[in-house]
């Protein structure tokens, strides 16, 4: 509790560092954008698990969501790459110094349209690694076209009816063997502080797929990205706390069952149960859970799907403690007792 009184007035975290520290460029989204929310929650997580900003690398795409990373964490290091290209970039760039947090902002677009394999390949492979969806069902940056995540009948001025499909992004996390997979509301900004949490001291890939309107091309009431229709649609799966491993676990819930999820690190997810008797840990339930929440049109939040045992693309290629790209020539180099050995056999 005085720790986060300390917070509150604007003094250091345990890095020595003020929220400000955290900030970075002012934004150029509309006012209003569910994308700047996001953003100040990533600002807070951050800071309050006392993370400095040059171990975080930031990556991108294309799009409105895109732009995000430059109006948060301004001291880290960061790339905006293809649209699309953003898993394989930082699956290179991760490589290169595996001691650095990952977290990639992609839109529904960058993500569900032309990354869509890029998308599943850094799924399956457990890239440490927080993937935040900014999900507003358009193309905000070309003016307002559907986006493979609009829901199928969505009219919008100057577009027509969308007649298509839509692409349930934490369903193909799930399907695509993601061991993290979230979903939240750019409205309920504790809920996305907490999943943020959590994802960033997740073994693997963490998936969070986080509903953002675009208050300039799809905010009408009945849009299913929209401020409305969220707030009177979404129904959370439990309440959601974040314990660091440094600190006791005191839960400030009520009675009720709770849920501890155990990370790698030592840190805790608790979860109170509300309506839902629900187990995050159950994969088949979770898609299931998914596909009746799309035929009844809830906007389901909060952690669909974990799993803190499966092996991370680090763990497979079992990396030395030192990062690549810090390891001197002659670390690198066989010695030259091997390649004399190898040439030789070539040569026989």
């Amino acid at each position: 509790m005085a720790d986060q009184m300390v917070r509150t007035r604007g003094q250091v975290n345990l890095a020595g560092l003020t929220k400000t520290d955290y900030k970075g460029r002012p934004t150029t989204l509309c006012q209003g954008c569910g994308h700047n929310s996001i953003s100040s929650q990533i600002i807070a997580a951050c800071y309050e698990l006392d993370i400095n900003p040059t171990s975080i690398i930031k990556f991108s795409g294309i799009g409105c969501s895109s732009k995000s990373p430059a109006y948060f964490l301004g001291r880290s290091f960061g790339f905006n790459g293809l649209h699309g290209r953003m898993p394989s970039l930082a699956t290179g760039a991760m490589f290169g110094n595996h001691k650095q947090i990952g977290i990639g902002v992609s839109g529904d677009g960058d993500t569900a349209s032309i990354g869509m394999g890029q998308f599943k390949h850094i799924m399956r492979r457990n890239l440490p690694f927080v993937y935040i969806v900014e999900n507003n069902g358009v193309y905000g940056l070309t003016k307002g076209q559907f986006s493979a995540t609009a829901e199928t009948g969505l009219t919008l001025k100057g577009h027509g009816t969308n007649l298509y499909m839509p692409v349930d992004i934490a369903w193909e996390a799930v399907v695509g063997n993601a061991t993290f997979v979230a979903r939240s509301f750019a409205g309920d900004p504790k809920q996305v502080k907490e999943l943020l949490k959590a994802a960033l001291s997740h073994n693997g890939i963490a998936v969070l797929d986080i509903i953002s309107p675009c208050v300039t091309f799809n905010n009408t009431d009945e849009s299913m990205h929209s401020y409305a229709w969220g707030r009177d649609h979404e129904v959370a799966l439990h309440e959601l706390s974040y314990v660091p491993p440094r600190e006791d676990i005191l839960v400030d819930y009520g009675e009720g069952e709770l849920i501890d999820v155990t990370m790698h690190d030592g840190s805790t997810i608790v979860l109170k149960k509300l309506e839902h008797d629900y187990d995050p840990v159950n994969r088949s339930r979770a898609i299931a859970l998914l596909e009746e929440a799309n035929r009844k049109n809830w906007l389901i939040t909060g952690l669909i799907y974990i799993d803190t045992q499966q092996p991370s693309l680090f763990d497979i290629y079992n990396l030395p403690d030192t990062p690549l790209n810090r390891l001197e020539e002659s670390q690198m180099r066989p010695p030259q007792e091997s390649i004399d050995r190898v040439n030789a056999m070539m040569f026989r």
